[in-house]
């Protein structure tokens, strides 16, 4: 599986802030917050219960927590090299994480406390986590090929995707369904309650979608990790993208956060980007 690996040897965080209306063609505001850890690799972020942006730092096995006037705190994992991935709000007002190398799906309250619990399937690669609308948390499983949910009483129980999906990312649509990124297929796949899939192929050949999320307007928002764009598609299918302005920055998972703005992991270049 490609992973980014962190080319600075002191990294930074940059809130790319595009403001009014997305419009690829307006020059960007740069602010820059520097990551207490170099190489971290952020992936997954999540808005928390306290109003802060968690996530998680893939290379450096910690998750971090920032805030909008960019103070950094990050708290280490403990089973090593675990790399954490996806990281979403659960219904208890913890934030539960993926763990792609450890196998495990992680949780961690605003204190900073953290528990663990192992996926039944070994080498699943557990990645994008969402909370669903029963109260469980679900996970891709992109090299298991499934689709896990997890309680808050940490019951894990898994089901089978279509061979060859190789789902990371997971949201939930507007109409309930459950919206998925297809890394080695280049497509947005749409799953009904029924299990029905709808596919949609993107107009960037080789962008490798990874992270996705319901958007304020109602569509869906994706990073692309090769095509170095953030996406979009309606529920009806309509996609368009937007390049960013750094190279290579691999964006990774992306969040709706508190301000109404889309809040996204630059993997490549140990950068967080916002985009409105």
């Amino acid at each position: 599986m490609v992973r980014g690996i962190c080319a600075a040897l002191l990294a930074a965080a940059v809130l790319v802030s595009f403001a009014g209306r997305v419009n690829a063609a307006r020059a960007p505001e740069v602010h820059e917050y520097a990551l207490p850890t170099a190489a971290a690799g952020p992936d997954g972020i999540a808005v928390g219960p306290d109003g802060a942006l968690w996530f998680a730092e893939y290379e450096g096995n910690k998750i971090g927590r920032i805030t909008a006037a960019g103070v950094v705190n990050e708290y280490a994992l403990s089973t090593a090299v675990a790399h954490p991935a996806g990281i979403a709000l659960g219904p208890d007002g913890a934030l539960w994480f993926t763990e792609t190398s450890g196998d495990k799906i992680g949780r961690i309250t605003t204190a900073g406390v953290m528990s663990e619990y192992a996926v039944p399937t070994r080498g699943a690669h557990p990645e994008g986590i969402l909370l669903g609308s029963d109260g469980a948390l679900r996970f891709t499983e992109p090299i298991g090929n499934e689709l896990g949910r997890i309680t808050t009483a940490g019951v894990v129980s898994e089901y089978a995707l279509p061979a060859g999906s190789g789902a990371r990312g997971v949201a939930s649509g507007p109409d309930g369904t459950l919206w998925l990124t297809e890394y080695q297929g280049n497509k947005i796949a749409r799953v009904t309650a029924s299990g029905a899939f709808t596919e949609y192929a993107l107009p960037t050949a080789g962008a490798h979608p990874t992270g996705i999320v319901l958007g304020g307007d109602g569509a869906l928002w994706f990073g692309e990790w090769s095509g170095n764009k953030i996406g979009r598609i309606t529920p009806d299918g309509v996609l368009s993208e937007f390049a960013l302005p750094t190279a290579n920055a691999h964006p990774l998972r992306i969040v709706l956060g508190p301000d109404d703005a889309l809040w996204f992991t630059e993997n490549g270049g140990d950068k967080i980007g916002r985009i409105k």
